[in-house]
């Protein structure tokens, strides 16, 4: 029985699924989603295989993993993931960048199944997300529990414990897999940094000492990695416009177009990569450190696991090459890179490819010149990471 303290956060339970698909498929508004995204299956018949399952695991291989591999065929050049460093019969908490806002964790679920796990992931999701009632409704159906946002620092602090409290109780009790980012939303530069906070909340649940705590969870780092990212001109546009304007803020529709976007734009390759589960490297820190200073080493342990774990694309050492032309790049990185990673024509593909993305910020006073910086550091910025990762590493 999963203790109540969870249940404006968790999954449906099997026993409670029945009832949350009839909502479903009473709402008028999930009906014409439903319709777009499966245009060649009648609504009633939708609604008699939903029916017909009796675990959200049954419901995702139903529904979301031939809609996954459907669009991951016709908006990308390839999904893979390496996974080979964790033993698949285990179950674990994934903590990766975040590029998309819906297929990061999605992805990663189908992956799973077609490398050999049993199970897919419960998903860390933002309720800043939940725009209609049938997307938390249907969020829960498929295994993901609530982050609130927005909340006083009181607030914040009683949610994070009861969200490390659950990430506890669905590793240890129930044995499922987890998925969440290592920071609040996405990074917009793909500069992919753990927050320090993340790393604070895992600690807040379990049992015993905090090194033991964070054993609980079964931590494993994972690289995402995309050659191109649909929302790259969005992030831009939202980059000027905090610029511009400090106290801007996004609109709620604003988070439905990247949803669309990330989802049905063109992706190019994309790779998963898992790190080895964390747990040996944590039973290497005395037990007498600081909590303090475990935090620290947690997050930089995860942000190096993560960087020197990407796949790196032509689109990257591009990047790097038209700033250090320009003379952009950052203080630390001001190194030869490798110009045998691409050819003339990818280079010259790539740059009409930044010059189309700048074309589609549809902003009244489009500043150019800071929309072109802002996109190359995106894509150069995994290899700054990545380089920055081996360098220390070696």
């Amino acid at each position: 029985m999963i203790p109540h303290e969870f249940d404006d956060i968790r999954p449906y339970t099997s026993e409670e699924l029945p009832a949350m698909i009839e909502e479903l498929i009473a709402d008028p508004h999930f009906r014409d989603v439903i319709t777009i995204v499966f245009p060649q299956l009648p609504f009633e018949v939708f609604a008699a295989q939903a029916r017909a399952c009796k675990t959200s695991l049954d419901f995702q291989k139903a529904f979301c993993y031939p809609f996954l591999k459907q669009l991951a065929a016709e908006h990308s050049s390839g999904l893979s993931m390496d996974c080979t460093a964790v033993d698949k019969t285990g179950n674990y908490t994934f903590i990766s960048n975040h590029r998309d806002i819906v297929l990061d964790s999605a992805f990663l679920s189908i992956l799973l199944l077609d490398n050999g796990f049993s199970n897919t992931t419960e998903i860390a999701i933002g309720d800043n997300l939940l725009i209609y009632p049938w997307i938390e409704k249907l969020v829960r159906i498929n295994k993901s529990f609530i982050v609130h946002r927005g909340l006083t620092i009181r607030q914040q602090l009683a949610s994070s414990i009861q969200i490390s409290g659950y990430m506890h109780y669905a590793i240890q009790q129930k044995k499922e897999n987890i998925w969440i980012a290592q920071r609040q939303g996405r990074a917009k530069d793909s500069n992919d940094i753990t927050q320090r906070s993340v790393i604070k909340m895992f600690g807040m649940g379990g049992e015993g000492s905090l090194i033991n705590r964070l054993r609980q969870l079964n931590l494993v780092p994972t690289a995402i990695s995309y050659e191109y990212d649909p929302c790259d001109y969005l992030k831009a546009k939202e980059m000027q416009q905090k610029r511009d304007n400090p106290e801007h803020q996004k609109a709620p529709n604003d988070d439905l177009i990247n949803m669309r976007t990330g989802i049905f734009g063109w992706k190019g390759e994309v790779h998963y990569k898992a790190a080895p589960c964390l747990n040996p490297w944590l039973d290497t820190i005395d037990p007498n450190t600081p909590n303090n200073d475990i935090f620290l080493l947690l997050r930089d342990k995860i942000n190096a696991e993560i960087h020197k774990n990407y796949k790196l694309f032509p689109s990257n050492y591009i990047a790097a090459a038209m700033l250090k032309a320009e003379n952009c790049l950052p203080a630390d990185m001001n190194v030869d890179f490798p110009a045998d990673q691409y050819s003339e024509e990818q280079k010259a593909a790539f740059v009409r490819y930044i010059d189309e993305r700048i074309a589609l910020v549809d902003l009244a006073n489009p500043d150019v010149d800071f929309l072109r910086l802002e996109l190359l550091l995106m894509y150069a910025n995994p290899l700054f990471n990545y380089y920055k990762s081996r360098v220390a590493e070696a």
